[in-house]
């Protein structure tokens, strides 16, 4: 601190005691130089006002996503209308001593071969005609003092949610049955299926079954969660309008309250890229 800004520093404590014209002239500094420091201060404050605000945001993203990194967690941020450069939020998270907690790796023994598929989506998340590109993920939800795990397939025509499936284990039968609950009754014969490199998805029994089904599968980048953004945007919206507020307590609950929220998702919940129309509205539209 310069000896000039510790003057401004005094005025400031002394200002409404005494006169700021005496003060101004028995510390020897200008008036506007004294109103400069002081705006510089007021911006100085507000800065930081604004930074722990953002900080505070970052904690609660946080407490619920603990397994967001720094991209995620821009991502996040920029769903609840704060904009901020990611090298911003890397900082804030150091920090705040934030770190995404990273899932261990499972131990197999043996040779497990996996299936990873060219990246065909390639983040083209518009499509001309239903059933054509799908995106899928799995998510975990809180019952209890539990958790249980939600598979979803997504049509990127009209982000209508087309199959689900919930399950106490996240494993390959519950990415199986997901995809059962698709092709029940529908020609899957072209559909590009896209994903993350998750175990399930690179598995050899389920890329068999694409194949038998004459799907095209699709994997991100390692890593790289904004290949498959739209559907993480879904668990987002699912979370934070339903199961936030209901906190249900066991799998029935969950079951419950995630049918209602996709037969509402899909029925009624309109979106902005599809002209103001829910999803099944806009496809019977396009239809029509």
């Amino acid at each position: 601190m310069t000896r000039k800004e510790a003057r401004f520093e005094i005025i400031e404590g002394m200002r409404t005691r005494y006169s700021l014209k005496w003060l101004l002239e028995l510390a020897h500094v200008s008036r506007a130089g004294y109103y400069k420091w002081r705006k510089n201060q007021q911006t100085t404050q507000q800065r930081k006002q604004e930074e722990e605000l953002l900080e505070s945001h970052m904690l609660s993203i946080h407490r619920i996503h603990p397994y967001f990194g720094y991209l995620r967690m821009t991502v996040a941020l920029r769903r609840e209308g704060i904009l901020v450069n990611h090298k911003k939020v890397y900082r804030l998270m150091k920090k705040l001593g934030i770190r995404s907690v990273i899932r261990k790796k499972r131990r197999f023994f043996g040779k497990q071969a996996s299936v990873v598929n060219a990246n065909r989506l390639d983040r083209q998340f518009q499509s001309d005609a239903p059933l054509s590109k799908l995106v899928t993920d799995i998510t975990y939800i809180r019952a209890g003092e539990r958790f249980v795990y939600l598979s979803v397939i997504q049509d990127l025509f009209n982000n209508e949610i087309v199959a689900w499936r919930l399950s106490e284990r996240n494993d390959l039968a519950l990415v199986s049955e997901t995809l059962d609950v698709l092709s029940k009754n529908v020609n899957m014969e072209g559909v590009i299926l896209h994903s993350d490199q998750g175990f399930q998805y690179t598995s050899k029994p389920f890329n068999r079954k694409l194949k038998r089904l004459g799907m095209l599968g699709s994997h991100s980048r390692r890593g790289n969660c904004l290949d498959n953004a739209c559907i993480e945007s879904f668990f987002s919206h699912l979370k934070t309008e339903k199961i936030y507020l209901t906190k249900p307590g066991t799998l029935a609950e969950v079951e419950q309250h995630v049918r209602e929220y996709i037969s509402f998702y899909n029925e009624n919940r309109f979106q902005k890229k599809l002209n103001n129309r829910s999803p099944i509205e806009y496809r019977e539209t396009v239809a029509a």
